[in-house]
């Protein structure tokens, strides 16, 4: 499997590269230009925002190499027909978001299909004897996770580096357990590692292409996919255990740490100003490192370096399992509270050039 999985890898960069290449090299009026010129960005909205086709048409080759040429019962389960569907769902939602501006409800409701249909197929976050209790944590979760990289969408590299991280650790850990349950997982994985490498290589500042919302909707759901199948049931939750579950919100925290710390940071600041989350800015946390005087690459850096010691923290304690004792978990709460008030108090502190 070993070298199906390297196969895969190379084929995907390689393909990611060349299609990335032709798409900036064509005449500009087949270029894909964001609709909503109007909109607060932190850069200039000229370039072309087909990052995500390169992202959705390497993760369908590699569907289509496996359904053909792997034939194997586990290919064909529900989970994986699923993720296809959802994943197309949110691609083509983003793409018509990019070139119609369609409306925030349009966004919403497609976004909630995609949740409803991972909890049709068994694919939901288990924190509660009360199923409805976990089917909405997972709603709230799968729409969250969509909107938060979208948001995080606003400097170059930032939003490629941060899902990179946790894409990439996932890997690494589902490679070295090596269970035959994860082997279509992996695929899928190293072929967005790749597609991601690809993208960066445009993407990296001064960029020549965005990812648009194309591309941060089919990293959006499958954030969130990943998230409850490596991290939010990561731990076997018993009757015993259930309503003790800071371990499964600590490993979350931890995996999706620079994710969540920017959407909570933007949220609290908009609504103290009584503005919507919803509305773009130029006050992210991102921009207030920029303000700082940290530069653009050095902030993806940063955030790159911050979410991986946050996975690896995530494992750890994925590793112990429910055998480490609730007075240790002081030392991992420290880390992602640390990082979340320096990236807020930055906020506080900082102001726009």
């Amino acid at each position: 499997m070993n070298y199906i999985i390297l196969i895969s890898f190379i084929i995907s960069l390689l393909f990611s590269l060349y299609l990335n290449n032709f798409l900036i090299k064509r005449p500009l009026k087949f270029l894909i230009k964001k609709s909503n010129k109007s909109a607060i960005r932190f850069s200039s909205q000229s370039k072309p925002i087909f990052g995500g086709l390169s992202f959705y048409f390497v993760f369908l080759l590699n569907m289509i190499l496996v359904f053909f040429f792997l034939k194997e019962d586990i290919y064909l389960s529900k989970e994986y027909i699923s993720l296809f569907i959802i994943v197309t769902l949110s691609f083509l939602m983003g793409l018509a978001d990019d070139v119609l501006n369609t409306s925030p409800i349009f966004k919403f409701i497609i976004q909630f299909v995609c949740a409803l249909i991972l909890i049709y197929n068994d694919i939901y976050i288990i924190i509660s004897p009360s199923e409805w209790i976990n089917y909405c944590i997972t709603i709230l979760w799968v729409v969250g996770i969509m909107n938060s990289i979208n948001m995080l969408d606003n400097m170059d590299g930032v939003s490629s580096v941060s899902s990179l991280s946790i894409f990439g650790a996932v890997a690494f850990y589902s490679f070295m357990i090596a269970s035959e349950n994860l082997q279509l997982s992996l695929i899928i994985l190293v072929s967005t590692i790749a597609s991601l490498l690809s993208f960066l290589f445009y993407n990296w500042h001064p960029s020549k292409m965005y990812m648009g919302d194309n591309g941060s909707q089919f990293l959006g759901i499958l954030l969130a996919w990943v998230g409850i199948k490596y991290f939010w049931n990561a731990i076997p939750i018993t009757e015993l255990s259930y309503g003790y579950n800071t371990q499964q919100f600590l490993i979350v925290f931890l995996a999706f740490l620079v994710l969540i710390s920017d959407t909570t940071t933007v949220s609290i600041n908009r609504l103290l100003r009584k503005k919507s989350p919803f509305i773009g800015g130029k006050d992210h946390t991102t921009h207030h490192l920029y303000y700082l005087g940290l530069s653009t690459n050095w902030i993806a850096f940063l955030f790159f370096i911050l979410n991986s010691i946050g996975l690896i923290l995530a494992f750890c304690l994925i590793h112990k399992g429910l055998n480490i004792s609730y007075s240790y978990l002081w030392i991992f709460f420290l880390y992602p509270i640390l990082v979340f008030l320096f990236l807020y108090l930055n906020t506080k502190l900082t102001k726009p050039k």
